[in-house]
């Protein structure tokens, strides 16, 4: 095979491939742990962990055995026949979740739209909301996904503009407003959607009480609370899930990215039976969606979570990060803010744009990535080191402060 340099790869992209992303110009040709490494051989720790989705680390030796153990056994029967993974998987999920059911699916967007789905039909169903009147709370800022039933109710024009005619049946209100909330409650309400913490819009972290009061709202109106944890999901912000942080039981827990350990694509929704028991034979499904690889992946991708006890882990060094990056006192920064190892700072206008620092930080062997002109997310695996941490943040001292 034809060894391409990074310069090649990054012209044959533009010429061959939709131009619908802007990556950082650096080439990723080979990974482990927190390590990557272009086709030159230059390394870089990895501080966004595919958006979350690698946060047990690049090709753990636990998930990859696992990957290849039952490539060489049995890949995909689709659900036309039973198999003997994706029972084990669902029981190991609903213990992991304590929830009754869960429902299998390959990526984020598609658990939210199986959410969104569950929703609906139980509201018809289960609530008794006039058909085709359902509508589900959601939030400004919001990133749940790409497809055109989700990018109808984002309030990113990038995202949305010139996919119309857009889905109604969303009512969209102010993040972290508990009171628009209440007023957007209404005989129709089948359900809220939330990001415990918006990691697209920014890692945009609600006030204490927020979570919690949404789940209050729920219950007080028969109205169902999905959190979508598909980025802050698997000991992101130093919980198993994010709405732990708070004590409270969503209705509905929406997950994917680390699910599959960073090697294959595995998303589920996990609820009790009075809400995934309206689904019947036939009404929703997925080829591949609790497709045996996928599930000896997901169920190794949990072990190493827990077996790892990368929560605490992610507790203990996201506190460590995020103290450092707070106490460099840069005049560019105008706030850090966070769970666990999921940071955002946010730089000041008078900085300039976040793209000109990570564009630094890379040539430094730092890869991240910014979010909305004007804020860098740090987001590393969780395998990461305290001695890593220190490295990292002397890069970025010389970068920011």
């Amino acid at each position: 095979m034809t060894a391409y340099s990074s310069e090649q790869l990054m012209e044959m992209e533009h010429t061959y491939g939709a131009h619908n992303y802007h990556p950082l110009e650096v080439v990723i040709s080979k990974a482990e742990g927190i390590w990557v490494e272009d086709p030159e051989g230059k390394r870089y720790i990895d501080m966004l962990s595919a958006y979350s989705a690698v946060n047990q680390g690049h090709r753990h030796p636990v998930i990859i055995k696992a990957l290849k153990d039952q490539a060489d056994i049995l890949t995909l029967t689709s659900r036309a026949f039973f198999n003997d993974k994706w029972p084990v998987f669902a029981k190991k999920l609903c213990d992991l979740t304590g929830k009754e059911m869960v429902l299998p699916m390959n990526t984020g967007a598609e658990a939210v739209e199986t959410a969104i789905k569950t929703m609906r039909k139980w509201g018809y169903m289960v609530k008794g909301v006039e058909k085709e009147k359902a509508e589900i709370i959601v939030f400004t800022e919001n990133f749940h996904g790409r497809t055109s039933t989700i990018i109808s109710f984002s309030t990113d024009p990038v995202a949305r503009d010139n996919y119309g005619p857009y889905m109604p049946g969303f009512a969209i209100v102010p993040y972290n407003d508990l009171e628009a909330v209440k007023r957007a409650v209404n005989k129709n309400t089948v359900g809220i959607l939330v990001e415990p913490i918006q990691g697209e819009a920014g890692v945009v972290v609600p006030n204490d009480g927020f979570m919690k009061g949404l789940s209050e709202i729920a219950k007080n109106n028969n109205v169902l609370l999905a959190a979508d944890e598909i980025q802050t999901g698997f000991a992101r912000t130093g919980k198993m899930f994010c709405f732990m942080h708070e004590g409270i039981d969503p209705d509905i827990i929406i997950m994917g990215k680390a699910l599959g350990g960073g090697v294959f694509p595995v998303s589920a929704i996990a609820a009790n039976k009075n809400i995934l028991g309206v689904f019947q034979p036939g009404t929703h499904g997925s080829t591949f969606g609790g497709n045996p690889l996928a599930c000896a992946v997901a169920m190794a991708a949990i072990d190493v979570l827990v077996n790892e006890k990368l929560s605490e882990r992610s507790h203990e060094l996201g506190n460590y990060f995020k103290k450092q990056l707070e106490d460099m006192k840069s005049d560019k920064i105008e706030l850090v803010r966070g769970k666990g190892l999921l940071i955002g700072v946010v730089l000041k206008k008078s900085a300039g744009k976040a793209r000109i620092y990570t564009t630094k930080l890379k040539e430094k062997g730092l890869l991240c990535k910014e979010t909305h002109d004007w804020i860098i997310r740090f987001a590393p695996p969780l395998v990461i080191t305290k001695e890593d941490i220190d490295f990292a943040m002397k890069q970025i001292r010389e970068v920011l402060a």
